[in-house]
């Protein structure tokens, strides 16, 4: 088809286009529209359900309301020890001295947080922190968070479409001109001229066959709209795996079993009743950090000691029920809900869940661009501030942090431009991708051919990895791709959402070759990243695996941390489990 095209297409023009309406694109649409640059935020889920949402814990930064010792060096030395030295030092500098900043302007908005009797914002342990610095609101951190977010938004009459799915990105020499995409209910093609875009559409842990994340989000789509335009993925290996997934109901496989359900007393047990992490951290036990339970629990499955559905038991019915009921109210709805399940009388079955994707999208640490003129990358979309494990309670607070300064970086950006250069073909290209997918005969369905892909994910690129299973993984993507290029949507009365699942099975597809071929090169053990055959941590390799669609993987070292908390980060600290959950 070509960009003469007869399709009736939607054009729409903005200044800044911002990708994603959870709370990363939502901070940056506020800071760019308090700065009164045009910004439109678009997004394929609703806004009011975006994976934002799901977050519970809680958000740090070192206020020093209960722990005045606090600092922002010690916050920013145990980010940088806890990504196992893969973080990139100015990041972990920008996000934790701003921190302070960025729950300021929550605070200022109407968020919520939990106080003490005084009126001060409580703090609790979470994560391998030093000190108590996470501020939180119940277990429904995340969700009071998006609500303030898009109250301040409703007030800046920022527009928000959340029906629109960016397929690609409009590039000409090296520049960002905007973005193609289709209204998921109606299926009208978007053209969107903007300046500058920020991707905010988060990871790709979603490849997985257990995951935590709901159906159709976290699919890659940011690793494919960003590699597509030039820029790089970084660390795409390095991806958290939650301890603690349900097993059931199949489509729900995956749901997250909060860590507050360990943090509050929850013991772990395999089949024989054994109360296994003994053998793993006998210290800490069940509080031991994310990637440590994950791979107990992964281990106690493999070896033959998990139930008959493949999990171990996660079991806090021994606390009291008004205990349960009022630390863990989410997740005693969810388990009702899921499974008829109360949990204060049974135990929960669960397994290993990916759950958030620390590498993603290279960006700058001052600015978050990719390299790309006028693109740019922030939230779980973009990489370097976790490395190897996250600390707990860092991403939401890495969303307002780089949401305020990526979106006024943004905002120089388009008010500095004097040209803007649109090239037709990239439209057209665009255009007939979707077109050949609505127009085809091909007889593979998109639905089957994602459940095939985390298929190989799960068996090939799990908690454990090995030479003979990764090189395995890429051969049965090879295979997989040759069936993708017989892909037909199906749209429906209903909406476009097949046509919706083949973008998402696009990116999952770019996705899973970048976690593959980045997770071969790293020939080692460090935090999340499990080498059954490299179990050893090799100093030669404390660095970032660089990805791209045509380069394939290059190897790139860190810098050093500065002085400021690069002593601390060394420094061994009181890791006493009394009180703390490490995450």
């Amino acid at each position: 088809m070509n960009a003469s095209s007869s399709v009736n297409e939607r054009l729409i023009s903005t200044s800044v286009l911002v990708i994603g309406t959870g709370g990363a694109g939502l901070r940056a649409s506020i800071e760019l529209a308090e700065r009164g640059i045009q910004v439109l935020a678009v997004g394929k889920r609703r806004k009011h359900d975006a994976h934002t949402t799901l977050a519970a814990g809680g958000i740090n930064a070192a206020l020093g309301t209960m722990d005045p010792e606090d600092s922002w060096q010690q916050h920013a030395a145990d980010t940088l020890r806890e990504s196992y030295f893969l973080a990139d030092p100015r990041i972990v500098e920008i996000v934790t001295r701003n921190a302070a900043r960025g729950i300021e302007d929550l605070e200022r908005w109407g968020m919520p947080f939990a106080r003490e009797e005084d009126g001060r914002i409580s703090q609790r342990f979470f994560g391998a922190h030093l000190y108590r610095r996470t501020c939180y609101s119940g277990d429904y951190t995340g969700l009071e968070i998006q609500r303030t977010l898009l109250r301040r938004a409703q007030e800046l009459q920022v527009p928000i479409i959340d029906t629109v799915y960016i397929t690609r990105l409009l590039e000409s020499d090296g520049r960002i001109f905007g973005a193609y995409g289709f209204d998921i209910v109606d299926g009208t093609p978007v053209v969107i001229h903007a300046d500058a875009v920020i991707i905010a559409a988060g990871g790709h842990n979603r490849i997985w066959r257990h995951t935590s994340s709901r159906r159709d989000e976290n699919t890659g789509d940011s690793f494919r709209l960003a590699a597509l335009a030039g820029a790089k993925i970084r660390d795409a290996e390095l991806v958290q795996f939650h301890p603690s997934g349900l097993l059931e109901p199949s489509d729900a496989a995956g749901t997250l079993v909060s860590e507050a359900a360990r943090g509050e007393g929850g013991i772990l047990r395999n089949a024989l009743g054994e109360r296994f992490m003994e053998k793993y951290d006998p210290e800490r036990m069940e509080l031991s950090t994310r990637d440590r339970v994950a791979l107990a629990n992964y281990t106690e499955i493999a070896e033959g000691r998990g139930t008959e559905k493949g999990g171990v038991y996660l079991d806090v019915s021994h606390l009291p029920r008004e205990q349960v009921l009022g630390k863990l109210p989410r997740v005693y709805r969810t388990l009702i809900d899921l499974q008829m399940l109360d949990i204060t009388k049974e135990p929960i079955e669960v397994a290993p869940t990916a759950h958030y994707s620390m590498g993603g999208v290279w960006v700058d640490a001052e600015t978050h661009g990719t390299g790309v003129d006028g693109l740019y990358a922030i939230g779980e979309a973009a990489s370097g501030l976790h490395g190897a494990n996250r600390l707990g309670g860092n991403s939401l607070i890495e969303l307002l942090v780089y949401g305020r300064l990526t979106g006024g970086d943004a905002a120089a950006y388009v008010t500095g431009l004097t040209e803007i250069r649109r090239d037709p073909e990239a439209v057209a290209e665009a255009r007939a991708e979707m077109q050949g997918l609505l127009t085809g005969d091909g007889q593979e369905s998109p639905r089957l051919l994602q459940r095939s892909l985390r298929n190989v994910m799960t068996e090939h690129a799990g908690v454990v990895r090995d030479e003979e299973g990764l090189k395995a993984g890429l051969a049965k993507l090879d295979e997989l791709e040759e069936r993708v290029a017989n892909l037909t949507a199906h749209p429906d009365i209903a909406g476009f959402d097949d046509l919706a699942h083949a973008f998402d099975l696009y990116g999952s597809m770019l996705a899973a070759r970048a976690t593959l071929e980045c997770a071969l090169e790293r020939r080692e053990t460090r935090g999340c990243h499990n080498r059954s055959d490299f179990p050893e941590q090799r100093e030669e390799l404390r660095g970032n695996m660089v990805w791209t669609p045509d380069g394939g993987v290059t190897f790139e070292p860190v810098a050093e941390a500065p002085d400021s908390f690069r002593e601390l980060a060394a420094r061994q600290i009181d890791d006493s489990p009394v009180g703390k959950l490490a995450e």
